[in-house]
């Protein structure tokens, strides 16, 4: 399946209805977990900006102990704090990295905007090294786009 397939997949789950947001936002997981090989864990990290740390949404994948993260830890923290997109090709090489498991070589995190503000965050880790490329990032830049527009009209 391609990233376009994907996408409008994504907005049926988006436009569903019968699902709350935890729901779709599960389904969004589950979809992007099982139909792109090497997604190896696909979850969400919401902010509570008054205590300053990330916590773990819904996800497909492995379950991780790292259910919360301070800004600035890891790579999910950095994020937090940058409000930029964040391609590892490599987690051993960074210094910063908070290891949700031993397999995990590469990873990706794209911060979610709801009415310009830094919300959370898609994080996706891959155990293939460099396993993302500009088209994961801008199809996963869509994604965010697509949920935060769906945010912004329930909020």
């Amino acid at each position: 399946m391609n990233f376009d397939q994907l996408e409008s997949q994504v907005k049926a789950i988006i436009e569903d209805k019968l699902r709350n947001q935890t729901e779709k936002l599960q389904a969004i997981c589950d979809l992007l977990h099982r139909e792109i090989p090497y997604y190896t864990w696909v979850g969400f990290y919401f902010a509570d900006a008054a205590s300053k740390t990330l916590h773990l949404g819904p996800f497909a994948g492995m379950p991780t102990d790292h259910i919360a993260i301070p800004f600035g830890k890891g790579i999910c923290g950095q994020v937090a704090v940058s409000n930029q997109n964040f391609i590892v090709p490599d987690v051993h090489a960074q210094d910063n990295y908070i290891a949700c498991s031993l397999t995990v070589k590469s990873e990706i995190v794209i911060p979610l905007f709801v009415k310009g503000q830094n919300i959370g965050q898609i994080d996706i880790d891959s155990d293939t090294i460099n396993a993302f490329t500009d088209k994961d990032e801008a199809f996963l830049v869509n994604i965010n786009k697509l949920i935060s527009d769906y945010l912004e009209q329930i909020k």
